[in-house]
């Protein structure tokens, strides 16, 4: 999406995570079960304790609305293992008969012409952002509807410590490190925190730097969709580069190896930690978590080389997406099921179980009264015109291996410049799959 319809949303969140997980049950399309007349489905999401949360309260109230229906609910892994699991249940006829799942680029790996549910003559489809419906469509349908809100990848920070050492927000990537170097001074608070044991949070100052990419050049996504970009090169380098330094200078906290991402947002929320490359909705697990310390965490874009350059990474929510091993009364009940979502009463579950993080991208729902302080450091740059998409909104290419690729860079196996290479060998097969002209 441009900047300028950006700027022209609220900020909001509903209580759905970025990323998907957990183990999925098998459910298959029919009609009602025998001799009740109650329809059974599924719904899959991730793992998290903030997915939960929200999914839970939402099927009860599903559930009251239509007592007809029943969901039930199911997880599966994140990151990686959650991508192959998907994937593997689709093509098994084993997918859940609503599931929750990244837009953009990982839903076009999931060949959605042949495995989902065009959903584009839905009553709610009118009532989409436009941006979003790009990005869960092709020229052959619509199969997504949001849910959730957008969201920024940026350096979630502990503004406690940031008072108590005098310290001012970087705009520039030495402005950073010479931050995170004297909060390392100062004792026994972690600089950066990193959360390798959940291997995809490994991914941030490679995804999150992608504005600074695109205030650099601004047909960076074209061009590398063409194969005439690549990551080994700057300024596409940086996040690798990045990643790297702050491994080199020390600054990750000790055991960044083993540690989760419910690990790194304690650390953050208890100032055991100073600063978390992350993505916004992180919020909400804080919220559950930490309530006190929502007032004491802020927010801003990773910082560029040049404070011009300098930008916030916009995430588009997730989908809610129905197979097409989905059919018969399964089929009718996992439409309802998806409309309520994105209903009124929907959203208000959303905002109740929820804590604001970035815009909603559908009309039907609307911000709480009340939203975190960083929602206001967020909107600074969306007001100031300094923000844009990630990659996965401009491009159809991402390469599945990323993150373990990040991992190695991040914990001094890697050299920056040999991960930067991996990634883009990792896209190449991508790419050949899609039929991407110049691959």
């Amino acid at each position: 999406m441009s900047v300028r319809s950006m700027t022209k949303r609220a900020i909001a969140i509903g209580g759905a995570t970025v990323l998907i997980g957990g183990l999925a049950a098998c459910s298959s399309g029919g009609s009602a079960d025998e001799g009740g007349g109650k329809v059974e489905i599924t719904y899959q999401a991730d793992n998290a304790p903030a997915t939960a949360a929200t999914a839970k309260p939402l099927i009860e109230a599903f559930e009251k609305a239509n007592p007809d229906i029943t969901v039930k609910f199911d997880t599966r892994p994140q990151g990686t293992d959650g991508d192959n699991l998907i994937k593997t249940r689709l093509s098994t006829g084993e997918a859940a008969d609503v599931f929750n799942y990244n837009s953009g680029s990982l839903m076009q790996a999931l060949n959605p012409d042949n495995t989902l549910v065009d959903l584009s003559d839905e009553e709610w489809a009118g009532d989409v952002d436009p941006q979003f419906t790009k990005v869960v469509s092709t020229d052959k349908g619509m199969y997504g509807a949001p849910f959730g809100t957008s969201f920024g990848g940026a350096v979630l920070y502990n503004t406690k410590v940031y008072d108590d050492l005098g310290l001012e927000v970087p705009t520039t990537w030495d402005e950073f490190i010479s931050n995170s170097e004297k909060i390392k001074d100062a004792g026994d608070i972690a600089p950066i925190i990193q959360t390798y044991g959940d291997t995809w949070t490994s991914q941030l100052f490679v995804l999150g730097d992608f504005a600074n990419i695109t205030a650099q050049d601004d047909k960076w996504a074209d061009d590398y969709t063409a194969n005439k970009e690549s990551y080994a090169d700057e300024p596409a380098l940086a996040g690798f580069e990045h990643l790297a330094e702050g491994k080199d200078k020390d600054l990750y906290n000790e055991d960044y190896a083993s540690a989760t991402q419910a690990n790194g947002l304690k650390m953050l929320a208890d100032s055991t930690g100073a600063q978390y490359p992350m993505l916004t909705n992180a919020i909400s697990a804080i919220q559950q978590d930490s309530p006190d310390a929502v007032d004491d965490i802020g927010a801003f874009a990773l910082p560029a080389e040049d404070a011009a350059d300098t930008s916030l990474t916009i995430w588009e929510p997730n989908g809610l997406y129905i197979p097409k091993t989905t059919t018969g009364d399964k089929l009718a009940a996992a439409k309802k099921f998806v409309a309520f979502a994105n209903s009124t009463d929907g959203c208000q579950v959303q905002n109740d179980t929820g804590t604001p993080a970035g815009p909603y991208v559908i009309s039907t729902c609307s911000l709480p009264d009340d939203v975190p302080p960083m929602i206001d450091d967020l909107q600074q740059y969306l007001d100031d015109g300094k923000a844009s998409p990630a990659l996965e909104f401009l491009s159809p290419i991402k390469g599945p291996n990323l993150e373990k690729i990040c991992v190695q860079v991040g914990s001094g196996i890697t050299t920056a410049s040999k991960g930067a290479d991996q990634y883009d060998d990792d896209v190449v097969q991508q790419a050949q799959q899609l039929g991407i002209k110049g691959w």
